[in-house]
């Protein structure tokens, strides 16, 4: 089964398990990096839960998803317009001024990551701030029906080295907020557009 299989399968699943994350501290962090009633994109919006909050802080939000069930979930919760896009579909350039890829771009092959960087940093508009967040570790690996993509701080510094023009501003390495997952780790990382 494919990652966009799998979230389709199990959409009411996943909303129920994430919705209520706590990723508060995180957003603030993003957010002040975006000027007020900037444009952001959230890629990759899963239950919409940080596409919502950025709305009602003010923001312009684009939101995707690339699992339609879980687009669709999102919707209805949000209000929000959810597009059904992936990755290699977006084709924006330099309209962005932020971008919250939080644990979506974990099921980006390694091979492709660099291209999809380069994909999502063009979007971005110079200056942009984009988060984004990985399991922690060096691995490729499979679990629970669905392919994973970790990065370590070294994984991170090569990626960014292959992509160019993004500059680092933090790089941190985080519990999970999910209750049912505090053993996992998870490397955030919150990036400029040079």
């Amino acid at each position: 089964m494919s990652n966009i299989g799998f979230y389709d399968e199990n959409a009411e699943d996943y909303f129920r398990r994430t919705v209520d994350s706590d990723m508060t501290a995180a957003r603030r962090l993003f957010a002040s990096q975006v000027a007020p009633g900037g444009r952001v994109l959230d890629a990759g919006c899963g239950s919409g839960r940080d596409a919502l909050a950025f709305h009602q802080m003010g923001f312009e939000v684009t939101a995707t998803e690339a699992a339609p069930r879980l687009a669709e979930i999102a919707r209805r919760h949000t209000g929000l317009v959810v597009d059904v896009l992936t990755f290699d579909q977006m084709a924006w350039r330099d309209h962005f001024d932020g971008i919250w890829a939080c644990g979506s771009l974990l099921h980006v092959p390694r091979v492709d990551l660099p291209a999809t960087l380069r994909r999502l940093r063009d979007a971005l508009v110079p200056g942009g701030a984009w988060f984004m967040s990985f399991k922690y570790g060096p691995f490729e690996r499979p679990a629970n029906g669905r392919r994973f993509t970790d990065l370590d701080e070294e994984g991170a510094a090569e990626l960014l080295a292959q992509v160019r023009g993004l500059q680092l501003i933090s790089m941190d390495v985080v519990g999970d907020s999910r209750a049912d997952r505090s053993g996992e780790r998870w490397l955030s990382l919150l990036c400029r557009r040079g």
